[in-house]
């Protein structure tokens, strides 16, 4: 009798590794269907507080949607097209670049080796190369490109999400038998979400801006271009930004030189520290935070089982388990594991 018990466990343990195996392998063979229904969420999260914001001044439920609807597609249309015309434009000068490389390299030798220090210009141009940093972003920038070839069937899953968004909670409560609305978790859970990715999002926008507008003034090529992956990146807390300074410097090495390119590091550095240690933490509040390793883990993870757009979205679909598992008795402990330093009065109490 006292080794049944342990046997037991171990094998409900191997059961559910087995099940969530089974369940990760049919989401990845389902990603050309899961990856835009995710985006259609992610965008109908984001654009529903518009929707009731809107409805406050009596403006009918159908009209509130098409007008938030047609003033997200401009942009992301507007966005696309500028960065689309980015993209053709670094690719083309790309060989140009390369050739300052050399010339810089050239250079560095030279100097090296007057202090004796002697190494092979081929070698050295082998194993530098700051393109390929910028070869990386727009690549990324292209896979998500891709995944917008399907914006009209992203566009109508996004209208009727938000025609159905004022009854999901209702919804919720009687897929899980409780007719008399007496959970509360589920409730504290979708205003969670819709909290944290409305605020993220607005920081993201004055991160990208801010970037762009310095990169502009200092006078690198494609500002846009490192804008808006900037605010792509900056859902990815704590090495998101560093990922998103790497092409823009690498850039201004080629253009501007070494000391420019410190100067936009510096900028990078500055940006983010006022945006994630300022004014999001004001907002947001520090409760949500996750650990840098599961950043970074859930930054592979879903990168590997979803494409470009799970690396994008691997942390705020980290933050929305979280957030599950902090409404429930059973899972807050993993909840917890989850945290960053910082830990919310939810867990706290876990």
């Amino acid at each position: 009798m006292g080794l049944s018990q342990p046997s037991s466990g171990v094998l409900k343990g191997l059961l559910i590794t087995a099940a969530l195996f089974v369940v990760f392998a049919g989401i990845k063979s389902a990603t050309n269907i899961l990856v835009p229904f995710l985006l259609s969420v992610f965008i109908a999260i984001i654009c529903n507080p518009l929707v009731n914001k809107i409805e406050r001044y009596k403006v009918p439920k159908a009209l509130a949607v098409l007008l938030v609807v047609i003033f997200v597609v401009s942009i992301v249309m507007s966005l696309a097209g500028l960065v689309g015309n980015s993209l053709s434009q670094l690719s083309a000068l790309m060989p140009a670049y390369r050739e300052q490389l050399n010339d810089q390299l050239v250079w560095v030798v030279e100097q090296l080796a007057s202090y004796n220090v002697i190494l092979s210009k081929e070698l050295v141009m082998e194993h530098v190369d700051p393109a390929a940093a910028m070869g990386l972003a727009a690549d990324m920038l292209s896979g998500l490109g891709n995944v917008m070839a399907n914006l009209f069937l992203i566009i109508i899953t996004v209208v009727f999400m938000l025609f159905e968004a004022p009854s999901l909670s209702h919804k919720f409560h009687l897929a899980l038998d409780d007719p008399e609305m007496r959970l509360k978790q589920i409730d504290k859970f979708l205003s969670s979400v819709n909290n944290y990715l409305a605020i993220k999002t607005l920081v993201s926008i004055a991160t990208g801006a801010c970037v762009s507008i310095m990169l502009w003034a200092i006078g690198l090529d494609f500002p846009l271009l490192w804008g808006v992956l900037a605010f792509l990146l900056n859902y990815i807390p704590n090495i998101g930004s560093i990922i998103a300074a790497v092409p823009a410097m690498s850039l201004a090495v080629l253009q501007l030189g070494p000391a420019y390119a410190g100067f936009i590091g510096l900028g990078y550095l500055t940006i983010n520290t006022v945006m994630g240690n300022m004014v999001e933490p004001r907002y947001l509040g520090r409760g949500l935070g996750l650990s840098t390793l599961v950043v970074f883990l859930s930054l592979i993870f879903w990168g590997w089982l979803l494409g470009t757009v799970g690396m994008l979205l691997s942390v705020p679909l980290t933050m929305i388990i979280k957030i599950a598992l902090e409404s429930t008795q059973e899972g807050r402990w993993f909840a917890v594991l989850l945290s960053g330093d910082e830990l919310s009065d939810v867990e706290k109490k876990a």
